[in-house]
């Protein structure tokens, strides 16, 4: 790992995250169920492998057999890519307060949306900025964010093999969210330091054991994602490579960014539909035309 001086970029190598990697959606993009991934954690040898086949029924077995084949292959690019390309993460830890709902991070206005359809059980309607310390307590409170990507050349090579770069593509989006998920450990522990006892195995982190969350752009809970925009005033994403599309569409295309937020009871959650009231609000909030809000938030409309 190789630190910047102010110890907000992160910079890995590929096998220093690789057991960060959740292969469970890896083995997704390829189209296998969750349970053909446990190969994933199996001893390489032959006969923890041949046990493993035992444990699906004949019709199954191929199909096994394929996840087995596939993980060997990935193992063995991933071993390739680690002579040449890293991974790249960047943080901020800003100084941040709830302001209905919006966050105020190191004094800029992020707007966020809060849910609008009744539940059930009557529970209130969620929005990011819930858990974080309202303005008016007087209370500061901290919000980290975050980006990560692989080097931008990865996605190019391969170009004539249309199996390998798939592989290469897939792994790739792996590899930044696993280096997310070291990074935010280490955010956790050592530099915002909420957690510094924390002790969580990786597989524990992976079923995200951990205190607080780390809700991406695109996610049900932040679905708009023009707020990439807002994030790169903060971060400068540039330092480790990534720009956006006049959409907001982050490049290289094994990018991820998004919040940290540490408060014991943050959850996730869905904003799911919104009425024309809060598109209304929402866009005088981020100072931008309705009808291109509209456009971001098609899903939710």
């Amino acid at each position: 790992m190789m630190n910047s001086p102010a110890d907000k970029v992160l910079t890995y190598a590929i096998h220093d995250v690789t057991p960060y990697i959740n292969w469970i959606y890896f083995f997704h993009a390829w189209g296998f169920q969750p349970r053909f991934a446990t190969i994933a954690d199996i001893h390489g040898c032959d006969a923890c492998r041949a046990s493993w086949l035992t444990t699906f029924s004949e019709e199954d077995r191929a199909k096994a057999a394929e996840a087995m084949q596939l993980l060997k292959e990935a193992n063995r690019m991933l071993n390739q890519l680690d002579e040449t390309y890293h991974v790249h993460t960047i943080f901020r830890l800003c100084k941040a307060n709830a302001d209905g709902d919006n966050l105020l991070l190191d004094g800029t206005r992020f707007p966020l949306l809060r849910q609008q359809i009744p539940h059930p059980d009557g529970s209130p309607f969620l929005c990011l900025s819930d858990f974080v310390c309202p303005l008016a307590s007087g209370t500061p409170d901290t919000v980290g964010i975050f980006a990560a990507s692989c080097d931008g050349e990865v996605e190019l090579l391969y170009e004539e093999d249309p199996y390998k770069r798939m592989l290469v593509q897939t792994l790739a989006d792996r590899l930044a969210e696993a280096a997310t998920e070291k990074m935010h450990e280490y955010v956790r522990k050592v530099a915002w330091g909420y957690a510094k006892d924390e002790n969580l195995s990786i597989p524990e982190l992976l079923k995200e054991k951990f205190q607080g969350i780390r809700p991406a752009v695109g996610y049900p809970s932040l679905p708009d994602q023009s707020v990439n925009f807002l994030l790169n005033e903060l971060l400068h994403m540039e330092q480790i490579g990534i720009t956006l599309t006049e959409n907001g569409a982050m490049r290289p295309h094994a990018t991820v960014c998004g919040l940290m937020l540490a408060h014991p009871a943050a959850r996730y959650f869905a904003v799911g539909k919104i009425g024309n009231d809060q598109l209304e609000d929402y866009a005088r909030r981020r100072r931008m035309p309705i009808n291109e809000v509209r456009k971001f938030l098609a899903a939710n409309l």
